[in-house]
């Protein structure tokens, strides 16, 4: 079994709205899909498209574990993963059209993690930019700070967009796993402490097992953070982390 924790922090740099997003969702009797969603800053309503983005995939989720009901699933999962972002792809166009949406009002990037608990595997698909670690194994999608977001896309024919999405990690056997937005990488000091210790925050958040035994885990290292080394994330932040119990 997996213990699942998630935090979601506005940037010091931000004032208003913190314009990242996360969801976690268990499908059926034996599947989690989490995500987590950063709004593009540049675009309009930043926060509006990485809210909506969770919020039709959270209602791809429950469809499939309905679905999931009556037919029981004998896809493995990059099938199941590409049906849920299908459903997601429809969506999101649908809604721009009923709601006459500016394609700058949908930029947000996601990554989305399926998981299977009977069988321990997973796969984690990062559309735009952002982290992801496995094992110990930090994986970043740079793209320079020009994500390819979903919204450039709703356009085109869904299997040909997805055949070209190369991003997708898929794993096994897997004891520690977590997908983060880039905010992840902007911790900077924003106040005096007294200690001049240097830690990667990275690491720190996504290898550590420091106050595991508790729910409330990342958000008590992000205060210790801010405590103990006077840091925070300039950018948003949001992030989730699934660690299998000992």
């Amino acid at each position: 079994m997996m213990n699942i924790y998630s935090a979601i922090q506005i940037g010091d740099y931000h004032t208003q709205q913190c314009e990242d997003h996360l969801m976690i969702r268990k499908t059926g009797s034996d599947k989690i899909i989490c995500a987590v969603m950063d709004g593009c800053s540049t675009g309009l309503d930043s926060h509006f498209a990485s809210v909506l983005t969770g919020k039709i995939l959270r209602k791809a989720a429950i469809e499939k574990g309905y679905k999931d009901l009556y037919e029981p699933a004998t896809r493995n999962l990059d099938e199941e993963l590409k049906e849920i972002v299908r459903d997601v792809f429809k969506e999101l166009a649908s809604v721009k059209k009923q709601l006459m949406l500016d394609e700058k009002e949908l930029l947000t990037t996601i990554i989305i993690l399926l998981y299977n608990i009977k069988e321990n595997k997973g796969v984690i698909l990062t559309i735009g930019d952002g982290i992801i670690c496995i094992d110990s194994e930090i994986t970043e999608y740079d793209r320079d700070n020009k994500p390819d977001y979903l919204a450039f896309h709703l356009q085109e024919d869904f299997d040909e967009w997805y055949s070209r999405q190369d991003q997708k990690v898929f794993f096994e056997n897997v004891k520690d796993v977590s997908i983060a937005t880039d905010g992840i990488f902007t911790f900077t000091k924003v106040k005096k402490t007294g200690s001049e210790d240097t830690i990667d925050f990275a690491e720190y958040l996504m290898k550590d097992l420091t106050y595991a035994g508790t729910d409330e885990m990342l958000n008590r290292k992000l205060k210790y953070l801010e405590q103990h080394y006077g840091v925070k994330p300039t950018d948003d932040l949001a992030m989730i982390r699934m660690i299998k119990n000992p």
